[in-house]
């Protein structure tokens, strides 16, 4: 069979036809790649103010605390240099252990207690009481202490807890004790109810938003299912509440860990902590110690703070 010499023609411009159709779409997939990187780069660019600000604000003052913890130092000034004694001196005195040792234990039963009264708080707010207005109203009553300073609030358990305190005075009349009870201030006892009375407010806030984002149908299936209170507190609310319990966690570990004018005056210097060792070493002009005691401060913080963050996966809360 033969083709007509026109029908060839005709096919071979349909090809063409084709072919130039194929090609046209790489002009726009150019202009699209162009978009991407474009708005890649005003990501970029939008970010670049707030990198400025974390950069001179936070990451330099760590940088420069980490280089003058390698200068040498005597009584006249600061020498700069790059040795090693200081984290020697530090690491290597047994008064470094056991100040950490007794940071760590205020940490830890400053921890729990706020741990168990931001968490009843917070559950009571959050579903014990029904109206909204007056979840606010109380929080917001949770948060008047707030509006004094933390030195104005810890001193004021002074004439609450000294010898010829409010309590000490309440209990002999009462003929509950036959004299003062001197353990009340200056002592752990005391560090450690400042300390809660200081910090209790930063455990229940994140609890009590993590608890006000739980179904409410959660809680009537597990009561349909048979789950008493402790139940349905353990096994729906407690682990839901997770994020927030971890939030709250890193806000009182660091808090706590930082803290050194409450076990000042709360202890009347009968204890010690880190924050406290470095505020004297300050005070006698030894600062590359100090910012040696800083750095490693900051390393065992932060690995506090990762041991939270591998258990708890705060992402949900955020």
């Amino acid at each position: 069979m033969q083709f007509d010499e026109p029908e060839t023609e005709h096919v071979t411009a349909a090809i063409t036809d084709e072919e130039t159709e194929i090609d046209m779409p790489a002009k726009p997939a150019i202009g699209v790649r162009i978009g991407k990187v474009a708005a890649y780069l005003a990501s970029y660019l939008q970010a670049v103010p707030l990198a400025l600000i974390l950069g001179f604000f936070f990451l330099l003052p760590i940088l420069m605390i980490a280089v003058v913890s390698f200068w040498d130092y005597d009584f006249a000034g600061l020498y700069p240099d790059f040795l090693t004694m200081n984290y020697t001196d530090t690491l290597g005195s047994w008064v470094t252990w056991k100040t950490y040792l007794n940071t760590l234990k205020y940490t830890a039963m400053v921890w729990g207690l706020t741990l168990l009264i931001g968490f009843w708080v917070a559950y009571f707010l959050a579903f014990h009481i029904r109206t909204t207005t007056m979840q606010m109203v109380l929080f917001l009553v949770c948060t008047v202490p707030f509006l004094t300073s933390n030195i104005i609030r810890m001193i004021s358990w002074i004439p609450v807890l000294g010898r010829n305190g409010l309590v000490n005075t309440t209990l002999i009349e009462m003929g509950i004790i036959p004299a003062p009870i001197e353990w009340l201030l200056y002592s752990d006892f005391a560090v450690v109810l400042a300390m809660v009375h200081l910090n209790t407010l930063f455990m229940v806030t994140p609890i009590f938003n993590t608890l006000m984002r739980i179904d409410k149908s959660l809680i009537e299936a597990a009561r349909d299912a048979g789950a008493n209170g402790w139940q349905i507190v353990w096994n729906v609310i407690l682990p839901l509440a997770k994020p927030g319990i971890a939030i709250g966690s890193i806000f009182v570990v660091t808090l706590v860990m930082a803290d050194f004018s409450t076990v000042q005056v709360m202890s009347g210097g009968q204890s010690a902590s880190v924050a406290l060792m470095m505020k004297n070493q300050m005070s006698l002009l030894q600062y590359p110690a100090a910012a040696a005691n800083a750095v490693v401060l900051l390393i065992v913080v932060l690995l506090m703070v990762a041991a939270i963050l591998r258990v708890v996966d705060i992402r949900k809360e955020l």
